[in-house]
């Protein structure tokens, strides 16, 4: 049996599992053809591979029944040359634009070529995008290519796309195929099949079972499309049926079919509807319309000289830059919101339709398209949804942005902390505990009528999920009018995965909601309310997972997305995702923050990517996620397993990146002997903080290296770019650009790094030896304890409540602007640690953020403590922003600003 095929029950691995295993299948064939192999041995693979292929239309039941009649009858030279022909169109994925791929008796095809070359590779004229089609029935398999050979009948040369069908004839094929292949894009339902596969094998069970889809009386076609939404909800479903479809059609059980057919009385219709409804998924209303811009023969005369190119093209001086972008960049460019543009700020056309089909990808009601970030959005999203006074309470570890939100806002934050990583020099992510504790404190004040934001960061830089549902309707339950900001700038891709999208924001709001609609839910909230008794002590209730009275709740929800960050969009572009059920109450709030940070000359080619990007990940963003969270256990398992390389660095588990009080279910890693698809979804459900996959952090301390030494090594010798660090690790990232090639480079990469470190501490002798050593144990052992915030100076607590630690962080800020009221004070020296001593306090005039960690370890109007101090002065990275080393510490003077006020 192949080495891969025995970890197909880990369905985190099952795509390129197959890849691997028709190479393996390859290899096999060759041995057996060349007698250095023995037939039973590929009989073996092929048939531990059956089950699974039966949900890919590519090779198909006549390819795959040909290399089994040429196993049989023992034609070991044809059976090695067949298996190589589908082992390469898998590769390759030449088959899709190929027909004669599909042939049995063509032998002259990928076979010889499309080992070396893909598709994409020097085509000429257009090429139709391929996908497949699902089609659950209860037709006999017998029929099965009869019915397939029916439908390709249908094909036309006008259809704008070529689909192939698949049939499975069960609940559970039905659903194992639309988990295991990422090339089906729609699914067509007919009434009338069982529940139970006609295979029993553990790549079946394994996958089905962790989902919680048990028999039951109900099987039916309805009962399927609402499984196959919950897991892909991107999919189109059709539904042919041969009961009343007129009141089939009304009932909301229906809800997730795209549209129902009178069992099969127009099979060019179903035909139709399928390409249509991939088209409207296909569709970038922006995009489009700036392609047909650019076709016009237009004459500006606006204020963008650069538009049509003239001037760069007949420039003797500029023209390489030209030649660099080419024509269409130039002819697309405009500042005209005419013509078949629209405006970004007030979008009424294409743009408008964009973000609405953003919406719908996203889950979201309503979403805006931002050009300058998700700093920008995060800035929008605060501004919009806090006045002065009003209480948010904010993760302290948070992007800058949010920080400055709180400025322009005038709101004043409520600092909470996450739990510390101090041997890593990072934080994790804020406890559900220390968040129920803030909300309470405040309803103890008297105050919780001013809290009115929560705003967090999910997934945080370095991959640590939130339990989404579960900090909503906990606190929903204490509040349950509270607004939600979730920063998901590194994570939007997660949408597109069935076990990342409950941990988002939109993905949880969905659950939220359709448990809001269920009667059963004030059944449970009442019999909670019963048992906790009349005033609970808030102990009682940190203890408890609270159930929010769904009577009262006011679902509102924000998330901001970095799309550039995930997903197939140009550098700064992003996109704010709003589920509030009383966004009419603020829709011109955001409208006024929409005009206070959008650039009235917003980038033509970024708000095409954005409409692109959110084509890319509907029509196959499921495969593209699957492909980086393989491409990053892989990473895992090659670095961690590899003798040498494993010496020197490691890729931390999420034992190590989580405290077990936080990993409920046991969860260690996803590289531990025995972890499962069943282990990872039992995680994701329960534990209260998950670790994203595709973030990887490895630590290089043990190396000898810092961060940002070794990040500029990567980078100046190898090419290889890298975002962030920290004193003694980098973070590595998979996303949907990453190729296993680029596993390969990274692993020869560490071996040379690391074959180099051999030599020198055998080279240098005990000398390097020792201080090899002593520089590990700097780095990993020596490391400086994390600082928390520690409070607003008096006299920016002047509203704030007794024992709460919320302050005025936009008088702070702004007070800095008078130099009369400021001082300096340098780090290093004795007066810094007089007044840490004696006083008066030291307290932060502005923001000073270190990269690493890249979040502010002051804030304006903080006192600052000993604790902040050591870090500072422990910090050995060249960029700290907001500190000038020549003048030391900008400090504010409170007695002078209490004077100023009074004033």
């Amino acid at each position: 049996m192949p080495r891969e095929t025995k970890r197909n029950d880990q369905f985190l691995l099952i795509h390129s599992g197959r890849a691997d295993n028709w190479r393996e299948i390859t290899t096999l064939a060759d041995a057996w053809a060349n007698k250095q192999g023995e037939r039973a041995a590929l009989e073996d693979a092929l048939t531990a591979l059956s089950a699974s292929e039966e949900y890919h239309a590519y090779p198909g039941a006549r390819l795959l029944g040909t290399l089994t009649e040429r196993i049989a009858t023992n034609d070991a030279g044809g059976a090695a040359k067949l298996a190589r022909r589908i082992s390469n169109g898998l590769l390759t994925r030449v088959y899709r634009g190929r027909p004669a791929e599909w042939d049995v008796h063509d032998e002259m095809s990928s076979g010889e070529v499309a080992d070396i070359m893909p598709t994409s590779t020097g085509e000429t004229g257009p090429r139709r995008p391929y996908f497949e089609v699902l089609f659950v029935n209860s037709q006999p398999a017998a029929r099965w290519p009869a019915l397939a050979s029916e439908i390709r009948r249908l094909r036309r040369p006008e259809d704008a796309f070529i689909y192939e069908p698949i049939f499975i004839g069960s609940f559970e094929d039905a659903l194992c195929a639309a988990i295991v292949n990422p090339d089906i894009v729609s699914v067509v339902l007919a009434e009338g099949f069982p529940y139970r596969s006609r295979h029993e094998v553990p790549v079946l069970r394994s996958v089905l079972d962790p989902l919680g889809e048990l028999e039951t009386a109900d099987k039916s076609a309805l009962r399927l499309a609402r499984t196959l939404k919950r897991i892909r909800p991107e999919l189109d479903l059709y539904l042919l049926s041969d009961r009343e479809v007129e009141k089939l059609a009304g009932d909301s059980a229906a809800d997730a079919i795209r549209r129902i057919f009178y069992a099969v009385e127009e099979p060019l219709e179903l035909h139709l509807a399928i390409l249509e409804g991939v088209q409207a998924r296909y569709e970038t209303p922006f995009f489009d319309n700036l392609k047909n811009y650019a076709r016009r023969p237009i004459g500006t005369f606006h204020a963008l000289p650069i538009a049509r190119g003239k001037s760069v093209f007949h420039s003797d001086w500029i023209r390489d830059m030209g030649d660099f972008y080419g024509i269409n960049l130039f002819l697309a460019e405009s500042s005209a919101t005419t013509g078949g543009l629209d405006s970004l700020l007030e979008p009424t056309g294409n743009i408008k339709r964009s973000q609405e089909m953003a919406a719908r990808a996203f889950g979201a009601d309503h979403v805006f398209f931002v050009t300058n970030g998700t700093s920008t959005s995060n800035k929008m999203a605060v501004q919009a949804l806090l006045a002065p006074g009003d209480i948010a309470v904010v993760d302290r570890n948070c992007h800058k942005s949010h920080h400055y939100g709180m400025v322009m806002s005038g709101a004043q934050p409520y600092y909470v902390e996450a739990f510390p990583m101090t041997e890593y020099s990072m934080y994790g992510a804020v406890p559900l505990d220390t968040i129920k504790r803030a909300l309470l404190a405040l309803r103890a004040e008297g105050r919780l009528d001013r809290l009115k934001l929560l705003d967090l960061t999910n997934c945080t830089f370095d991959g640590h999920m939130y339990n989404v549902r579960r900090v909503m309707e906990e606190c929903l339950a204490i509040k349950p009018n509270l607004v939600f900001l979730w920063d998901e700038a590194w994570s939007g891709f997660a949408r597109f995965s069935p076990f990342l999208r409950p941990r988002t924001a939109m993905g949880a709001a969905a659950e939220i909601e359709e448990w809001l609609r269920d009667p059963a839910s004030v059944t449970a909230y009442e019999k909670q309310q019963e048992a906790l008794g009349k005033k609970p002590t808030d102990d009682v209730l940190l203890a408890t997972r609270l159930i929010p009275d769904p009577r009262k709740v006011r679902l509102r929800v924000y998330q901001t997305n970095s799309t550039h960050k995930s997903m197939s969009a140009i550098r700064q572009g992003s996109m704010l995702l709003v589920k509030d059920v009383d966004f009419p109450t603020v829709e011109a709030q955001f409208h006024e923050a929409v005009f206070t940070h959008a650039s009235t000359s917003p980038n033509q080619q970024l708000i095409a990517s954005l409409d692109v990007a959110r084509r890319q990940m509907e029509l196959e963003g499921y495969g593209l996620v699957m492909n980086a969270i393989e491409i990053a256990l892989k990473i895992r398992r090659a670095i961690n397993e590899h003798p040498l390389i494993s010496k020197y660095f490691r890729v931390l588990g999420a034992d190590a990146m989580m405290p077990q009080a936080y990993r409920q279910s046991g969860f260690t890693d996803y590289l531990t002997p025995g972890s499962t698809w069943a282990t990872v979804v039992k995680a994701m459900r329960e534990d209260e903080f998950y670790l994203d996959p595709t973030r990887m952090t490895l630590v290089c301390g043990t190396a000898g290296f810092d961060g940002t030494q070794f990040k500029g090594l990567l980078a100046s010798t190898y090419d290889i770019q890298l975002n962030k660090t920290s004193r003694n690790s980098v973070l590595l990232q998979s996303n949907i650009n990453n190729t296993r090639s680029d596993i390969a480079h990274l692993v020869r990469v560490l071996v040379e790094i690391c074959h180099a470190i051999e030599k020198r501490l055998a080279d240098g002798g005990e000398a390097e030896q020792t201080a090899f050593k002593a520089r590990v144990k700097s780095l990993m052992t020596d490391v400086p304890d994390l600082p928390n915030f520690s409070r607003f100076h008096d006299v920016f607590r002047g509203d704030a409540g007794t024992t709460t630690p919320e302050g005025d962080i936009r008088t702070a800020f702004f007070g800095a602007y008078d130099p009369a009221i400021c001082e300096y004070v340098p780090l290093f020296g004795a007066e810094c640690d007089r007044r840490l001593r004696e006083g008066p306090e030291m307290v932060s005039a502005n923001f000073v953020i270190p990269y690493p960690p890249g979040f502010p370890i002051m804030v304006p109007g903080q006192v600052l403590t000993q604790e902040t101090i050591d870090f500072m002065r422990k910090l050995d990275v060249k960029e700290i922003h907001g500190y000038e080393k020549a003048k030391g510490l900008k400090l504010l003077l409170p007695d002078a600003i209490t004077a100023k006020v009074r004033r």
